[in-house]
């Protein structure tokens, strides 16, 4: 039925569920009763329940996030919908004072101390704001990668200009050496097609892995991966010392690109010239040798 009527399976199953179920389904009666459900404007959950009303009030005294109140409920009340409700009607009844329902005085109660309430933007592939599809966590990636060892594995990010102006920047883990890639902005499709132009152009014993923050330009990692057979590991959420070699570089870049400057202007010549003059600087961290002279005793390595 589902692929009849070009719908999900789970769809019709909660069609048939919520109107008397396979055997007693009736298309006239189910009609009628979605006329009824779809009737606006509909009664506050809050509002025709006083016990609910009374339950989410007292924890929200307690100084209980909205979303705290609602997963309460839902584990206290597993079975029975009555005595739930989501934490966006929480907030609405709180904001949305002509709606009579949760009193003024609790908003003091909120961790932030806005006046209004805004949602969160919906993404249109269903992900949260923040969030990136299939990312494999930086404690999933080899304990090979940690040590440093190994050459091949790369730590990546965006350095920001001014006017929307964008460098991807990129730092071998074990020889510090640095590529930077002009982007022409910082939407996924630009900055993956950026990064495997950049990614054919070593050996494949010398890109093994790419270390990045949780940046929405890499959405489309797999695309990456699939291109290159780069695996691609993501930091934790605000944790920029989990890159600590790119953090550091991007601060050495900003003697040749300071913060506010417009990125654009650069051309992709002028940035492989600022990129060889980091990679032949000498590195207390590499005895004072250089990252180019490292880099390149690992590629006559695999030569």
């Amino acid at each position: 039925m589902a692929r009849f009527l070009g719908r999900s399976a789970s769809t019709v199953s909660r069609e048939l569920k919520r109107n008397g179920g396979y055997n007693c389904y009736r298309a006239a009666l189910a009609d009628e009763k979605a006329w009824v459900r779809a009737r606006r404007p509909k009664q506050c959950k809050l509002a025709g329940s006083p016990w609910l009303r009374q339950a989410v009030a007292s924890k929200l005294r307690l100084n209980w996030a909205p979303e705290q109140i609602a997963g309460w409920l839902r584990r206290a009340h597993p079975e029975d919908e009555c005595y739930r409700v989501s934490h966006e009607t929480i907030y609405r009844s709180l904001f949305v004072q002509s709606r009579g329902v949760l009193k003024k005085e609790l908003l003091s109660h909120l961790r932030s101390k806005r006046t209004i309430r805004r949602t969160q933007r919906v993404d249109p592939n269903g992900l949260k704001p923040g969030r990136i599809k299939d990312l494999v966590s930086i404690r999933e990636r080899p304990a090979a990668v940690e040590d440093r060892a190994v050459p091949g594995h790369w730590e990546g990010d965006l350095l920001t200009g001014s006017k929307n102006s964008y460098i991807a920047t990129l730092v071998e883990r074990h020889t510090r050496y640095v590529m930077l890639a002009k982007v022409a902005n910082k939407d996924t499709q630009t900055v993956i097609s950026a990064l495997i132009k950049q990614a054919k152009k070593l050996p494949s014993e010398l890109y093994k892995s790419l270390t990045w923050d949780r940046g929405k330009e890499l959405t489309d990692h797999r695309r990456f991966t699939l291109a290159t057979n780069i695996d691609v590991y993501f930091c934790d959420p605000q944790s920029p010392w989990q890159r600590g070699s790119n953090e550091n570089t991007n601060g050495l870049l900003r003697q040749y690109f300071p913060k506010g400057a417009d990125l654009s202007m650069h051309s992709q010549a002028h940035l492989n010239k600022v990129a060889r003059q980091l990679n032949e600087r000498p590195r207390e961290t590499l005895q004072f040798e250089t990252p180019a002279e490292r880099f390149n005793a690992c590629v006559a390595s695999i030569g």
